[in-house]
């Protein structure tokens, strides 16, 4: 993975980044298609050092992601100057299970699924043959914490 080689002052550590992600809820998925740009907001789940995504499958992003895999997505909260953080995290996704998701077995979505209906869905796993599963396992990962900054 590419090292942050900018704002090193205010980078998380791989801790406070892993807290970081497992606390937030919603990131910003960007993508690129013949249109041009693409950016929506997803639930998601970090798990095992992999980003983890379900998707509408009959989507702009998907049909964007069939085309150009490589995909931006930022996390990231605070209201004033010294409160922002955030990360940013970038590479190329993969499908992972059958598209759309039925509910086949698949031993690789067996921790990241159940990781996201316990956060979302009240611990239900349930499959409704319209979303499928990307993976993310970034190549570089930018973070900041302003909260860092002395003053």
């Amino acid at each position: 993975m590419k090292e942050q080689r900018r704002a090193r002052a205010i980078a998380m550590t791989p801790d406070e980044i892993d807290a970081f992600l497992a606390e937030q809820r919603t990131c910003r998925v960007a993508t690129v298609g013949v249109n041009g740009p693409h950016a929506t907001p997803l639930w998601y789940v970090w798990h095992e050092g992999a980003l983890w995504l379900t998707s509408l499958s009959r989507s702009q992003r998907w049909a964007d992601l069939a085309t150009d895999p490589r995909i931006a997505v930022v996390v990231d909260t605070g209201d004033a100057y010294t409160e922002l953080r955030g990360v940013e995290l970038r590479g190329s996704v993969e499908v992972v299970g059958e598209v759309p998701r039925t509910g086949e077995p698949v031993p690789e979505l067996d921790g990241p699924e159940q990781a996201f209906a316990d956060r979302y869905s009240g611990g239900a796993v349930g499959w409704d043959g319209r979303h499928a599963w990307l993976r993310l396992i970034p190549e570089k990962i930018t973070s900041w914490d302003f909260r860092k900054i002395g003053g």
